[in-house]
């Protein structure tokens, strides 16, 4: 097969999305371009518009892998928790994510990227575990008038809280247990 044809076999759009997270996870977003991507990927620039219409449609796609990602471990978390350790392990989970998949995790929330449809989705279905957790929690917990919504943005906005945080402060890893501990706190019922 002639080298000009050699970019339609197997699957392109599936390797220009591994190089894609290789490249960010080497450097970062900010040096990340469609020229470094071509070259490694073996083609040219202008071939990656065959597949991605822009360098946001490819980061989107990227951005929306790493949710469906992170959605499969945070209810593999959930399935493997203890007794009255779900929360934790939802927490814990989104937390040991961030820590593992730090570019990835980055991309994930970058506005631009983040706003994009299939982002949101992917998006949407990661938090959606969280949401089913939070009520059943309630449910079992006989809080049937809990502000489910408020509470699973609260769980959220904290466990996102200690992941950004994390490899900024001291605490670090252990950043995690102490939001844990207070989000445990907060979500015990009364007279407990």
């Amino acid at each position: 097969m002639s080298e000009g044809r050699r970019y339609h076999m197997g699957d392109l759009p599936g390797r220009l999305i591994r190089e894609a997270r290789d490249l960010l996870e080497e450097g970062g977003r900010k040096p990340f371009n469609l020229r470094a991507l071509a070259a490694r990927s073996g083609i040219t620039a202008a071939s990656m518009y065959h597949h991605f219409a822009s360098k946001t449609a490819l980061l989107a796609e990227l951005a929306a892998l790493g949710f469906g990602e992170m959605r499969r471990a945070l209810e593999s978390a959930d399935r493997t928790a203890v007794a009255g350790g779900r929360l934790r392990a939802w927490a814990t989970g989104y937390f040991a994510y961030a820590r593992h998949e730090p570019a990835m995790f980055a991309l994930m929330f970058e506005p631009e990227i983040a706003e994009q449809p299939q982002v949101a989705e992917a998006r949407a279905a990661a938090l959606a575990v969280l949401h089913r957790i939070v009520e059943e929690v309630a449910i079992a917990q006989g809080r049937v008038d809990a502000p489910l919504r408020h509470i699973t943005l609260a769980v959220w906005a904290a466990a996102h809280g200690a992941a950004d945080l994390a490899p900024s402060t001291p605490e670090g890893d252990e950043l995690i247990d102490d939001v844990i501990a207070g989000l445990e706190a907060l979500f015990r019922p009364l007279g407990s």
